[in-house]
């Protein structure tokens, strides 16, 4: 039987840099993971540029049962102190919209950079290796089997993250652990996800897939501003993205596709001007045209502003600046960016991540139910709470 310090399941975000943390320390360190590379959903992020971290990273960012949770771990290991490991290793980056940030090259070199760290730190890294057979040792630490090998440790880490993206080996194989040492797991659904609609109005819409829009879109308090797509299956794109983590099946979610323009007021005001245009002329100065085709078609405005009666202006203003849909479901884990829910944060500690149930074992990433915005704030999570594991472990 090997022995280790300290065994990592996961070879991902958060769990490389748990690894890396606790070999620095002299920790002796294992990380398996069961597929045949490490960092898989860090060379997919960001359309292959890895969205690594977020300048704007704070509490109200992330989505838990127990908000506060996040806290101790975002502070302690903030996105400058991730952007000071990048640049420590010359990884050229840029900033883009809303504090997102991205290497200008591969995200292979985030993968790269955390690799060398490892080595640097001698930890060991075993991939396509399962781990399974778990148990608590008697006077502490656990036994495992990895490719079936059995493995001591004195700590072990559970760093697999969530049920997102099945496709690339996600499973539930966190919250089983969990379970199995008595640790409770929330309620999961899929996160940051496109939502779908019911098929006759996918039928009505069926012209405008490929056809994005600046939006505004809103479920119960909460709101974002940013691109909205329309697909053949309902809606996706980044705001549909951010929505979705907060809306729930069986409800609405108001979208203004002309933000900041009060549209009845732009047609009225484009009426008394030259009421010879056409409806959609002027719609489509203000949304895609053709979005305003439709729009106007289905409001019966076909023909120019003198003729379109005030009513039928504020039923097309309606329908853009007021359009109230209730999606039937999302495109669930296939597509879903992150896992909502998982390991009950009420049963770790904060600074540490360690089960209070279960001395000696930690819950770290994805895995635990804290969830980020749209835009490296999972990234950040992941780096900050296997951090503060690789801290103690």
């Amino acid at each position: 039987m090997q022995h280790f310090d300290v065994v990592v399941i996961g070879a991902g975000a958060a769990g490389m840099m748990c690894a890396i943390e606790a070999g620095r320390r002299g920790r002796r360190v294992l990380v398996l993971d069961h597929a045949k590379a490490a960092g898989e959903k860090i060379r997919i992020s960001g359309g292959g540029r890895c969205n690594f971290t977020n300048i704007h990273t704070a509490p109200d960012r992330f989505l838990s049962a127990n908000p506060r949770f996040c806290i101790s771990a975002l502070s302690r290991y903030t996105a400058k102190d991730f952007i000071a490991l990048v640049d420590r290793h010359r990884i050229a980056w840029h900033e883009k919209t809303l504090g997102q940030l991205f290497c200008d090259d591969s995200a292979r070199r985030i993968i790269d950079m955390l690799l060398s760290e490892m080595r640097q730190h001698g930890v060991s890294l075993r991939l396509g290796v399962t781990a399974g057979d778990i148990s608590a040792r008697d006077g502490g630490g656990f036994t495992l089997s990895a490719g079936g090998e059995a493995v001591a440790c004195e700590a072990l880490v559970i760093a697999t993250g969530g049920k997102s993206i099945p496709k690339m080996g996600a499973t539930g194989f966190g919250y089983d652990v969990a379970c199995q040492f008595d640790v409770p797991v929330t309620e999961t659904r899929p996160g940051l996800v496109p939502l779908t609609f019911e098929t006759g109005l996918l039928e009505r819409l069926k012209p405008l897939a490929g056809v994005a829009v600046e939006a505004r879109v809103a479920s119960g308090k909460t709101r974002f501003d940013e691109a909205m797509l329309f697909t053949h299956r309902g809606i996706s794109g980044p705001v549909i993205l951010q929505i979705s983590s907060y809306w729930r099946e069986g409800g609405e979610i108001a979208i203004d596709m002309a933000p900041g323009v009060d549209l009845y007021e732009a047609l009225r005001a484009a009426k008394a001007e030259n009421g010879r245009r056409q409806v959609e002329t002027v719609l489509a100065l203000h949304v895609p045209k053709r979005l305003a085709q439709i729009i106007a078609e289905r409001e019966g405005a076909v023909r120019n502003l003198a003729d379109t009666p005030d009513r039928t202006l504020r039923a097309i203003a309606e329908a853009v600046n007021r359009w109230r849909v209730k999606p039937v479901g999302s495109e669930g884990y296939r597509t879903a960016e992150v896992t909502l829910g998982g390991v009950d944060t009420r049963a770790l500690e904060s600074r540490t991540m360690e089960a209070k149930a279960a001395p000696g074992l930690y819950f770290i990433g994805e895995v635990v139910d804290v969830t980020g915005w749209l835009g490296g704030y999972n990234f950040q999570w992941a780096w900050a709470s296997g951090w503060a594991a690789g801290q103690v472990v």
